[in-house]
Order: C-alpha cells, then structure tokens, then sequence
C-alpha cells in the first residue's frame, strides 16, 4: 500500500475515527485504525464492536493495499507534523513507513484479517433527510437521555416510526425531551430503535448544515451516511418504556416567558439552591417569583413578567436541569405548562407549526421537586 495525501486531510479523517477506539479492550485489534487504500479512495475505520465508524476522500494513491496502524500513535504523529502533505507506505510485514518531508518515521501494525468488518445494509431499509433537520431533532433529545447503566435502556436516544413520522425520545427519568421528524418511508413501517448514545454523539459530530444524511434501518442495528462518512450501531437491547403516560395530555395552567431572560434568572437564583438544588417558582397576577434558598449560601430572590392570571401557583423544580431544557430551545419564548405541585411541567418551544395533525413542537417534560417548607 502506497498514498500521498494532505497531513491535514489525514489528520482529520483519523481523529474523525479516534473517539470510537475503546480504552480497555481484550481485542489488541480494536486499539488501531484500519487503513485502506483502493480505486483513488482512501478509508480508515475504528470500531469497538458496539460502533463502527468509516471516514473516505479521494486522494493519490500509488499502489492499494491494507493495514491496521495503532490508532492513539498514529494520531499523535500526525498531529505533530508540520509538512503540507505525507506519504504512507506499507510493506508485506505490515511495518508503515511514514515521510513527512525530511522526516521519517516507522509503525508496527497488523493485517486486517480480525479486524471486525462492518455490515453490508445496502438491502435494508433506509430513508434520505437534510442533515439540518436530523442533527437539531438528535441534538434537541440526545442530552436528556441517562448517564446511569443501571438505567441501560434509558441510556440512548429512542426513534419510532409510524405513519412517515419519526419520534424521538431522550429521558433520564426526571425529564423527557421529544422531538418529531417526517421521514420519507412507507406509512405501514411502524417499529422502535433504541440508539446508544455513544453513537448519537459520533453522528452529531459528522452532521453538518448542507446536504443530505441516509438512515439505514436493520432489525439490530441502524447506520448514517453522509458524503464521507458511514456510522454503524448495534441497538441497545431492552424494551423502551412507553412514556406517552408521562407526557400530560392536558395542562390548565400556560404560561409564556421569555427563554433568554428565564435563563438567566435561573442561574442566579440557582446560586443558592443549596444541596436540594430546588428553585420555587411562585405565580402570581402578572409575576413570576423566583426563590431559593440554603443554611450555607443565604438566598436569592428575582422575578419576571408572565402572563398569569389565577389563583397563586407554586411548584419547585432543578434549576439545572430547567436551564439545559431551555438551551435547547430556539424561540424567544418558550410555554410552560403546569398541572400543581405534584404533575410534571411541560415545555414547548413556540417557534415550530403543526403538520400531518401532529405537534412538531419540540416537547420536554420536567417532574417537579417536593416543596421544601
């Protein structure tokens, strides 16, 4: 195997992989980078059996071949060359040598032989969206999802489809974020893929605001396409919990705030939420209050505008977790609808319509906390 390619194109295309690569494994394979070079295309995959990640570009190459290279080295060695371009060539022992100008340098690899390939889902099923839309509808529920492994299933993004719409849920069990995506598949497909997070985060990260992605959809495991890129994951096994009981059908009380200036009140008040970490939020005829308050820090007390008019609301909730919800958010405002102090909030973003009779609104939902006397 012999290329020539830009360092920098290198060095992107490796880091692209890097973050895949497990750092305890029984497997020596998985620890380096497969390396392929055949047709004017060079490819470098990683995986960690769970996830797979293959990055392509068109670059020189002089003889095709195959090698795998230690991922962590290679992409320090690379990271330090200062030449525009660097030649790589592999002999029958898999020893790389790599020129960068003047500069010469030699990896031991290994033959690509069990180095585990990545599936063919070319006869799968598959739908084509705009990177725009999938990157803000992935983003909007990916940050909800668990970071507890007690909670397996809850540790990745859920995607149902049914009647050419995908719904997406994220939720730790103290909130749930839903967002809603037409897909161009047949109206009859109705099943549910539970995505890891690991995976999402790679796909987030390749996603741009131009072009195209196709979602490749297997029994097992779902892929992501782009231009030059392709990512495979295995589903996480388990069976998602319906949570279409946690979203409340109907809320008397809504109120509209402003997003921006409800952030940054939060954050204040948030100063002195002590251990509890709660926030009360006291409605009142035109008045939103804000307060909190901790025997090491003191207290806080703010209030803003709101157009509520009732008898006087009081209901607590994690200002952190409210203030991550609200950054996902577009509008200039955001409606949050209450029950009591006991029922979930729900929080819509008022910048989205409606089609197909569903609510494209992005929906969150945040369990309130036990008022503290």
């Amino acid at each position: 195997m012999k290329f020539t390619i830009p360092t920098q194109e290198f060095n992107y295309l490796i880091n692209r992989c890097l973050n895949i690569i497990p750092t305890k494994t029984t497997l020596p394979i998985l620890g380096n980078l497969l390396i392929e070079a055949a047709d004017g295309t060079l490819s470098i995959t990683s995986s960690d059996l769970t996830v797979g990640v293959r990055c392509s570009a068109e670059v020189n190459i002089e003889e095709a071949g195959s090698t795998t290279l230690p991922a962590k080295k290679l992409a320090q060695l690379v990271r330090e060359l200062t030449a525009v371009n660097v030649q790589v060539s592999t002999n029958t022992s898999h020893i790389t040598e790599i020129r960068a100008d003047s500069s010469r340098f030699k990896l031991h690899g290994m033959s690509k032989e069990s180095f585990p390939s990545l599936p063919d889902l070319s006869g799968a099923v598959k739908f084509k969206t705009k990177q725009s839309e999938f990157k803000d509808v992935l983003s909007r529920t990916a940050f909800a999802v668990s970071r507890e492994e007690n909670r397996f299933v809850l540790t990745g993004v859920c995607m149902s489809l049914a009647q050419g719409i995908a719904t997406f849920i994220g939720t730790d069990g103290k909130r749930l974020a839903r967002n809603i995506l037409p897909v161009s598949v047949d109206h009859a497909l109705k099943a549910s893929y539970v995505m890891p997070i690991k995976a999402i985060e790679e796909v987030l990260k390749v996603l741009g605001d131009e072009g195209d992605v196709i979602v490749y959809l297997a029994p097992d495991k779902l892929a992501f396409e782009t231009e030059d890129t392709f990512i495979v994951t295995k589903l996480l096994e388990g069976e998602y919990p319906d949570l279409n009981q946690v979203i409340p059908q109907s809320v008397p009380n809504k109120v509209t705030l402003h997003r921006d200036e409800l952030v940054v009140l939060l954050k204040q008040v948030g100063l002195f939420s002590g251990e509890k970490n709660q926030v009360r939020f006291l409605f009142k005829d035109g008045e939103l209050k804000l307060s909190a308050h901790s025997p090491e820090h003191g207290e806080g007390r703010v209030s803003m505008p709101a157009n509520y008019h009732g008898a006087p609301l009081e209901i607590a909730f994690n200002p952190g977790l409210l203030v991550d919800i609200l950054r996902h958010n577009r509008g200039e405002t955001v409606s949050l609808g209450m029950t009591d102090a006991h029922n979930p909030g729900v929080i819509t973003d008022d910048t989205e319509k409606e089609f197909a009779g569903a609510t494209a609104n992005p929906l969150y939902v945040l369990m309130p906390m036990r008022l503290e006397e």
